[in-house]
């Protein structure tokens, strides 16, 4: 006999057992000799009720005989199923954008974007590689991972030293957050690299923050976090949940609760986001392992000297970037022709025109291109926090 009990985490399935039949023997086709020992236990308990009642009906006998030969059960195990109603509690930061997909297993939250916000990008950056935000595949095996159970490092890693390939931290809307320092040891934002939202695109056209993108909290509301790093850890914004200034953080920008449970904190200076790993990570090639990869379209292209970007407009037929150089306008227009393929017309600030056609490749490697940053010199040191 098999019975079924809910609990708040799922169904428990419960195996019941006969008392008279042994956990053993359970497993085993009763026989002639089992049988046996019920009936004459049922008729001792019979001649018994006789004794104590001569004037009983002979249905009330037959009931009280079915009562007392009724088996009895014991609970010998008990198997816990999985069910969707096992939902984390940090899949519901995520859930809260509708463009974003989050599915789960025992240890690791799966988030699938494209890598775009809802707001507007790439306007106000001074220091242009001629990148432009495009989808990216973050979906299916190429998902974020977040563990659901971080655990402390024993070693932590710094990313004034580390971590200048990949991301390190996932925001809540599914836009990655990269190192604030770029790849050539500089503060991104004080370098002008980054847009009014703190991000820009790489060299695989792949839009990222290199901030944390304090604009969320307004979305997300008081107490909640606007990002997880990639140990697990979650991000909150530039105060604690009652709105008060944030207490005194770790080199990592981070700190304890009152209940023991570490956590980052966004800042307006150096780090600004977390300033490395806390938590337990797999890094290979300077990178936190596994993350997506992003899909590049074209090649990668050289910083624009001089050029300010001042418009974008997006949608789901075409962008066009709009930016000045030496007081002329240029733009680049694009359209997707079809998933894999994307046709880019280029005017130049010159008056010149041109139109490319691009095919997305697979990549194996980061999503900066070439190998990891060379050795840092002797007399370069990173920037200092306030």
């Amino acid at each position: 006999m098999i019975s079924t009990f809910r609990f708040s985490l799922g169904f428990a399935v419960a195996m019941l057992v006969p008392l008279s039949v042994s956990a053993h023997e359970w497993h085993q086709h009763h026989s002639h000799h089992h049988s046996t020992d019920h009936h004459s236990h049922a008729s001792n308990n019979h001649s018994d009720q006789r004794d104590h009642s001569q004037s009983s009906q002979p249905e009330v006998q037959r009931a009280i005989e079915r009562i007392n030969t009724s088996p009895q059960y014991i609970l010998i195990g008990t198997t816990l199923v999985s069910t969707q109603n096992d939902e984390p509690a940090i899949a519901q930061h995520f859930k809260k954008f509708d463009a974003l997909k989050v599915r789960w297993d025992a240890k690791t939250l799966f988030v699938e974007s494209n890598g775009l916000p809802d707001h507007n990008m790439m306007v106000g950056i001074r220091s242009w590689q001629q990148q432009v935000p495009l989808p990216q595949p973050f979906t299916g095996s190429n998902a974020w991972q977040i563990p659901l159970y971080p655990k402390l490092a024993d070693k932590p890693i710094s990313a004034k030293d580390n971590l200048y390939r990949g991301a390190i931290a996932l925001a809540v809307n599914g836009v990655p957050i990269f190192n604030a320092l770029n790849n050539r040891w500089d503060d991104a934002f004080l370098a002008g690299e980054l847009d009014e939202f703190g991000g820009h695109c790489g060299r695989g056209d792949d839009y990222h923050y290199h901030v944390a993108p304090v604009h969320l909290q307004k979305i997300v509301g008081p107490g909640n976090p606007i990002a997880f790093a990639l140990d697990g850890f979650p991000i909150y914004g530039l105060t604690e949940a009652d709105g008060s200034p944030v207490g005194k953080l770790d080199e990592f920008n981070g700190q304890f609760d009152p209940q023991g449970r570490y956590h980052y904190h966004a800042t307006t200076t150096y780090p600004y986001i977390n300033g490395g790993m806390r938590g337990v990570v797999t890094v290979r090639g300077d990178q936190i392992e596994p993350q997506p990869r992003d899909s590049p379209l074209r090649p990668a292209l050289q910083r624009l000297r001089g050029a300010t970007i001042t418009d974008f407009k997006t949608s789901k037929e075409q962008s066009v970037l709009t930016y000045r150089l030496r007081g002329q306008t240029g733009t680049v227009t694009y359209s997707p022709v079809d998933s894999e393929t994307w046709k880019f017309i280029y005017k130049e600030p010159a008056g010149n025109t041109r139109t490319e056609t691009y095919k997305r490749r697979p990549r194996q490697d980061d999503r900066r291109g070439g190998g990891p940053p060379p050795p840092r010199p002797n007399d370069r040191r990173p920037p200092r926090r306030g």
